[in-house]
């Protein structure tokens, strides 16, 4: 098979990223799969075979792996979990996301970075990082380079995050329950969530992953707003002939198939039938998908591209970080 080759390495890559996790606690295995593939496809010994005879079955690691993780990531929200929340902090978590999400769209076109790097960038920033790159990009079918830079770069940030808000809860005057809350609004990962909300203790942690979930949650109609926005931008183009044989966009599903699953896993995980032992393998089995899939994404990485428009996404990054961070600030100020 074409994709054994692909697929073998990207099993290695998790495995790789996983030993380098519980050698070293405070480095995400998520975090550490990304680095590792970059390095894979730049070391001399293996960037041939990484770009060669690999890469089919990687591309499909990239973007099915990630899917089928995005879906049971669904079973770590239940629609308990957000009425728990109350509205106002709903309200603040929504806001929170359109303004981060519109924001960098808009300032990353103007940056001109390349392709559909400012959507994704938008998507990391204001939902769950890699994550929603990768369902955005499998719905929209982004270009691979661009979906590995997105991920590079929303990475890094939120690892960055992990030790810097943790300094920020004192001189900001934020209690543990404010600061748990505002960990969860502003910080990308699940993971970056949990490392940094629990410096403050189990009470900023609790809320902390609630409001991070209803992020989460919000996945699904982001991914199908961007959908809706594209197919009707690519009409009024006229990029869909109708004759046949004019050039054609591929113009994906409203709610693509993925999306349906995790809102269905959500459904399923508020029923309250599944046990905990269930929960904790999907748990598990999402982590694994993930990392795999994150190992195959940064294997696309060009750093020479990406040193092209290093300074601009850089910009675009931190810039990002300063609208979550403020606009999730303000908002757990007046919800609390």
């Amino acid at each position: 098979m074409a994709v054994l080759p692909g697929l073998l390495a990207a099993s290695a890559g998790a495995a790789g990223a996983w030993a380098a996790h519980w050698a070293l606690p405070a480095v995400p295995a998520l975090t550490a799969a990304m680095v590792l593939g970059i390095a894979a496809a730049h070391l001399p010994v293996v960037r041939e075979r990484v770009r060669g005879v690999a890469r089919p079955g990687l591309s499909v690691a990239g973007k099915r792996l990630m899917r089928l993780g995005i879906v049971l990531l669904g079973l770590k929200l239940s629609v308990q979990d957000v009425r728990e929340l109350g509205w106002p902090t709903m309200v603040m978590v929504v806001a929170v996301v359109a303004a981060t999400f519109l924001g960098t769209w808009w300032l990353g076109r103007r940056l001109g970075l390349r392709g559909d790097q400012p959507l994704l960038i938008a998507a990391g920033y204001s939902i769950c990082g890699a994550s929603a790159i990768g369902a955005v990009s499998a719905a929209t079918g982004s270009d691979e380079e661009d979906a590995a830079a997105s991920v590079a770069l929303v990475t890094l940030c939120g690892t960055l995050a992990v030790a810097v808000l943790p300094l920020l809860q004192q001189p900001l005057g934020l209690d543990d329950v404010q600061f748990g809350r505002w960990v969860g609004a502003s910080v990308h990962d699940v993971g970056q969530v949990v490392a940094t909300a629990q410096t403050a203790g189990p009470a900023a942690l609790g809320d902390a992953v609630l409001v991070k979930l209803m992020r989460v949650a919000l996945l699904a109609p982001l991914v199908a707003a961007v959908v809706f926005g594209l197919g009707r931008r690519a009409l009024r183009a006229g990029t869909q002939g109708a004759d046949g044989d004019g050039p054609r966009s591929r113009r994906p599903s409203l709610v693509p198939l993925f999306v349906v699953g995790f809102l269905a896993m959500i459904g399923l995980r508020s029923t309250g039938w599944l046990p905990e032992g269930v929960l904790v393998g999907a748990s598990l089995a999402q982590e694994i998908l993930l990392t795999a899939a994150l190992f195959a994404l940064g294997s696309a990485v060009h750093l020479p591209t990406l040193a092209r428009t290093g300074g601009r996404a850089a910009a675009l990054g931190l810039s990002s970080w300063a609208v979550v961070a403020g606009v999730s600030y303000a908002g757990v100020l007046l919800t609390t």
